[in-house]
């Protein structure tokens, strides 16, 4: 039994690692990304205003579409007969259809109450998109 040990060839240590593991879980991963990426990005663009900066309008001939949220969640829109009175989410849509159809490059702003939460305002941005806006500005007080 001796013999068995004694014949036995000791083997050199491997002391280089194999990095063949660790590259295909980086192109699994790559992949993941490469495809979610897209999914990710929303259908509207938004132009955020920099609050720090005094902002420039261009020449418009057309007043801008402003969607208004209070901070108990009513909307509002300036281009209705009646702007200081509540509308719903079907008046919002028809108003602003209705005013995009009119005028397409009119400009379209959210002003929303600094405490409604962020889905409030991703719904108004849904429904100004279903309205045929395609890009949606976020208004914004100047800091004082």
């Amino acid at each position: 039994m001796a013999r068995h040990y004694e014949r036995r060839k000791k083997r050199a240590l491997m002391s280089e690692m194999n990095v063949v593991p660790y590259i295909d879980v980086m192109l699994v991963l790559l992949v993941i990304f490469m495809i979610t990426a897209p999914l990710l990005t929303t259908g509207v663009e938004i132009d955020l205003p920099n609050s720090s900066a005094k902002p420039v309008e261009p020449v418009q001939q057309s007043d801008p579409l402003v969607l208004s949220i209070n901070d108990i969640g009513e909307w509002y829109v300036n281009l209705n007969d009646q702007p200081d009175q509540a509308v719903e989410k079907e008046t919002a849509l028809r108003l602003a259809a209705a005013a995009l159809e009119e005028d397409p490059n009119r400009p379209v702003r959210v002003a929303a109450d600094e405490t409604i939460n962020y889905g409030s305002v991703m719904e108004a941005m849904v429904t100004l998109q279903a309205a045929g806006a395609d890009k949606v500005q976020l208004m914004s007080d100047p800091p004082q």
